[in-house]
C-alpha cells in the first residue's frame, strides 16, 4: 500500500481537478485526508490501484509524492496511539501521515507513512 501527498493552491477547483483525474482512471480512494495552511493546502490519499493513481496524476501534470505505508492494527481505546507514537519516536522514525483505512468493531486498522517503513514494520509487528 502507498501513499500520495498532493499539494495544491488553496483556491476554488483545485481539489475537483485531481478528484477529476482519479476518476477518469476509475481509482476509487481508500482514505483521504486534507488541511490547508494559508495558501498551500496538502492532500493525501491512499488508492485502491497505485499504478492507475500515478498514471492519472502523471498524465494530468499533478505533482506529488509517494510513500510506502505501514499498517497496524490497534484497539479502539485510549492510549494505543501514544503507544504507536512513542515506539517509533524512540526508534527515531518520522511520521508524515496517519490514516484510518478501516474499522472493524473495537479494532482501528491505521496506516501511517514514514520515513522509514522497514524499521517500522518490525516494531510494530
Amino acid at each position: 500500500m502507498r501513499d500520495f501527498a498532493i499539494h495544491l493552491t488553496h483556491r476554488p477547483g483545485e481539489l475537483a481537478r485531481v478528484a477529476n483525474a482519479l476518476a477518469r482512471k476509475g481509482v476509487n480512494l481508500k482514505s483521504v485526508a486534507a488541511v490547508v495552511i494559508g495558501n498551500q493546502g496538502v492532500l493525501r490519499l491512499i488508492a485502491d490501484d497505485v499504478e492507475a493513481a500515478r498514471a492519472a496524476l502523471n498524465e494530468n501534470n499533478i505533482s506529488f509524492e509517494e510513500n510506502e505505508v505501514v499498517t497496524v492494527l490497534l484497539e479502539n481505546h485510549a492510549g494505543e496511539l501514544e503507544n504507536v507514537a512513542d515506539k517509533l519516536a524512540k526508534a527515531n522514525v518520522n511520521v508524515h501521515s496517519i490514516y484510518v483505512v478501516g474499522l472493524d468493531g473495537n479494532l482501528v486498522d491505521l496506516a501511517l507513512a514514514v520515513d522509514d517503513p522497514k524499521k517500522a514494520k518490525k516494531l510494530l509487528e
